[in-house]
């Protein structure tokens, strides 16, 4: 019967550790699955051969046998010896599960094994076994203004055709991604179903400014309020605040409101701050007794 290299169906040679062995056959297991290459008889063929060198080289008794023999298992009295050895071990109720370790959820049943195999090793014991696979992973985006991300609520959105009801919590940021365990598409042979992350994307708003949790905005005072000092009213996400100005205020000093800013995520009750960046508007329009007034006081300062 044909040789089989089980090293180089598995894209490996005879160095190669188990964890070697097992990474390869995952690997390549979830590239020729039937299941996931349906009608595609070279797929079959070629996950039938994996299936049957890793059978060989996860155990280790069985590639001592296969590692000694090789090409040349046909000869030497002591192959017959070690195959009866063999059937007789196997022959009892304790199994041993040639895909321990693989953990892309269990096995499947391809219901044959090369010639080379049933003449070196003997006829398969136990029963097939069919492979479980988790189900595939799906990612959806959704998308929120900065006045919905401050707030806790539900929002509904379609993915694959299945509607889906999440809870978003207040203070999520741009770019952040979440878990929905379970949300994905049905795994395969009784496997678990794959997840669903979805990232959340956070419009601009044409009034803030958000860097981390606290927001940034501006708010305008005229120049007799920068002077003089007054009030001005800033808008904030939950409303509008009056705040005082101090006399001689600068153009470009910020305010700052502490805790009136973006709600931290998870954390109920605690939010950034506010700040808002003071612009001193010049007026154009004064009127001749204004300009006046003006002038007076530019002589005083001259003094």
């Amino acid at each position: 019967m044909a040789f089989v290299d089980y090293y180089s169906t598995l894209g490996l040679d005879k160095t190669a550790s188990q964890e070697d062995i097992k990474k390869a056959y995952r690997k390549l297991a979830r590239k020729y699955h039937p299941d996931l290459n349906p009608d595609d008889e070279t797929a079959k063929k070629k996950f039938q051969e994996l299936n049957e060198a890793n059978e060989v080289l996860t155990d280790p008794e069985k590639r001592r046998k296969y590692d000694q023999y090789g090409e040349n298992w046909k000869h030497g009295e002591e192959y017959e010896q070690t195959q009866q050895q063999y059937r007789g071990r196997s022959s009892g109720t304790s199994q041993q599960n040639p895909f321990e370790g693989f953990d892309y959820n269990g096995n499947y049943e391809t219901g044959e094994y090369s010639d080379f195999f049933e003449q070196l090793f003997g006829s398969r014991f136990g029963t097939g076994r069919k492979s479980s696979f988790k189900g595939q992973d799906y990612n959806a985006e959704v998308e929120l203004t900065l006045p919905q991300a401050s707030s806790t609520h539900k929002q509904t959105f379609t993915v694959n055709g299945k509607n889906i009801r999440i809870t978003i919590p207040a203070g999520v940021q741009d770019g952040q991604k979440i878990r929905l365990k379970g949300q994905g598409a049905a795994g395969v042979n009784g496997g678990p179903n794959g997840d669903l992350y979805i990232t959340f994307h956070i419009a601009p708003d044409p009034r803030f400014a958000r860097q981390g949790d606290d927001l940034y905005t501006k708010v305008e005072i005229d120049l007799f309020t920068a002077l003089l000092g007054g009030e001005a009213i800033i808008e904030t996400l939950n409303g509008k605040i009056k705040v005082k100005i101090k006399s001689g205020t600068q153009n470009g000093t910020k305010i700052r409101l502490k805790e009136k800013g973006f709600p931290i995520y998870k954390k109920e009750g605690q939010f950034g701050d506010f700040y808002a960046e003071v612009m001193v508007k010049i007026p154009t329009d004064l009127n001749d007794e204004q300009k006046k007034l003006f002038e007076q006081a530019a002589a005083l300062n001259k003094k």
